[in-house]
């Protein structure tokens, strides 16, 4: 098992999921919950995100079949949505959140569009859809779980992280989160670009 491959999909789905704006909407959106609906919140976001990501992560060749287009115009289309994910995380200022707080928050907004929005969908079925043996089929099904889990150690741990960082210290990671994003837009573009025009 290449567990280098495995730290490197880690880290770059984890990043994908855009932790700061999920931590931030996380933190704006259970304020007023109890401590028992903020673990079990936490515990569902991850829960689905893990589910929505393997689903995508085993079918997505067969939706690529469906809808008759190829990989590459599927990495170019998901590395510019990526790369405006990256911009808008650039851009953000902390805002109070609108969330109804009766309502269950766990899968929409948190699960979808905050942890997987348009770029970490297309991101998740393309990297699916180019394993190409069983070991890379482990390799992605094991980084979703350790993202997955990621996800839901910073949820669980909000409030402690949120102290730790700070608001400069949660600016400061979005903006890092943002440059690492539109790094890895830049590379998914070139690799769809560069596998074309061979």
């Amino acid at each position: 098992m290449d567990y280098a491959s495995i730290f490197s999909e880690t880290v770059k789905l984890f990043a994908l999921m855009t932790p700061p704006a999920v931590l931030s909407a996380f933190l704006s959106a259970t304020r007023d919950y109890e401590q028992a609906r903020k673990k079990a919140t936490a515990r569902k976001t991850s829960l689905a995100v893990f589910i929505i990501g393997m689903l995508l992560f085993f079918l997505g060749d067969r939706i690529f079949s469906v809808f008759d287009f190829t990989l590459d115009a599927f990495r170019i289309g998901a590395g510019i949505l990526l790369f405006l994910t990256a911009v808008s995380l650039m851009n953000e200022t902390p805002q109070k959140s609108s969330f109804p707080t009766e309502e269950d928050i766990s899968v929409v907004p948190l699960a979808i569009p905050l942890c997987m929005g348009p770029a970490s969908i297309g991101t998740v079925m393309v990297l699916g859809a180019s394993a190409a043996d069983t070991a890379a089929m482990i390799t992605g099904a094991l980084a979703l779980l350790l993202a997955s889990l990621g996800i839901y150690a910073i949820l669980h741990f909000s409030e402690a992280v949120e102290k730790l960082l700070g608001k400069t210290g949660m600016a400061v990671l979005s903006k890092l989160t943002g440059l690492l994003l539109s790094a890895i837009a830049a590379q998914v573009v070139f690799t769809g670009v560069r596998t074309f025009l061979k």
